[in-house]
């Protein structure tokens, strides 16, 4: 029995944060709780927003430097419209935004490992990035395909990685991991007249996301999944009550999961 105890505590812990772009900002409620309750992160796995808050967390941003970040980010910041030929906005500004936060750090930064999630539009593949420098890798897990430009790593023509793994848990799985926690803040499926272009993109990703996304949570020991009624995708204006309601959520698990890791 004293094994036994001794093996769960000494359970490496994998914090899985999935896409959501302005609803992905709640994981920074989380991470505050995490941290407050003292839960060991062992490995982060990030895709879409989750690998910029994944990433910037890893090399050393602290949550209140996390959350002054988001208080300051607008959607204006990230549109840089251009001649539609494989998104409808170049990612130029998304690249420099993410620059802002990461600066010129590179995985071998990461205080804690870090595996940042995309997906190759040309082959279907998701790609798994431990090595090399950030922005341009984050930048590629962030691009919707058809909203922003996809982006060139390796050869490999990049793209985000939510597509086909919006909760990585899976990756997480095959990497190894003892003990996921999950976080899923879910899409917003908008009831109304779509009449342009941009609008149908994004309610696709809704509704495709919503199924990925309860899938694969699935996979994890513990899910923290957010709850944010009537927030979509852009919702930026709402980075408070989204790191809240992040937060709220994780308080809901939290004790079960000191308890699974017998903390």
């Amino acid at each position: 029995m004293l094994n036994f105890l001794k093996s769960q505590k000494n359970r490496k812990v994998t914090l899985v944060l999935g896409g959501g772009s302005a609803r992905g900002i709640a994981h920074i409620g989380v991470l505050k709780v995490l941290e407050r309750e003292k839960i060991p992160i062992d490995n982060i796995v990030g895709t879409s927003m989750g690998a910029l808050i994944g990433a910037a967390y890893s090399i050393g941003l602290t949550v209140p430097e996390l959350e002054e970040r988001a208080y300051k980010f607008t959607t204006k910041k990230i549109l840089d419209p251009t001649m539609p030929r494989m998104g409808l906005l170049a990612g130029d500004k998304l690249e420099k935004t993410i620059h802002g936060m990461l600066d010129d750090k590179g995985f071998g930064d990461c205080k804690i490992p870090l595996t940042v999630v995309a997906n190759d539009i040309e082959t279907g593949e998701e790609v798994i990035f431990q090595h090399g420098e950030l922005v341009k890798v984050v930048r590629a897990s962030c691009s919707w395909p058809g909203i922003f430009n996809p982006v060139r790593v390796d050869g490999r023509l990049l793209c985000d990685g939510g597509i086909k793994h919006s909760v990585p848990t899976k990756i997480a799985g095959n990497l190894g991991a003892e003990y996921i926690i999950a976080v899923d803040v879910g899409f917003c499926i908008k009831k109304g007249k779509i009449d342009n272009i941009f609008q149908m993109i994004i309610q696709s990703f809704q509704i495709m996301g919503e199924e990925l996304n309860q899938y694969q949570s699935r996979d994890a020991d513990a899910i923290i999944k957010v709850t944010l009624p009537d927030t979509d995708q852009a919702a930026f204006e709402k980075s408070r009550e989204i790191i809240f309601r992040g937060a709220y959520a994780a308080e809901s698990v939290v004790e079960q999961i000191k308890k699974d890791l017998r903390l």
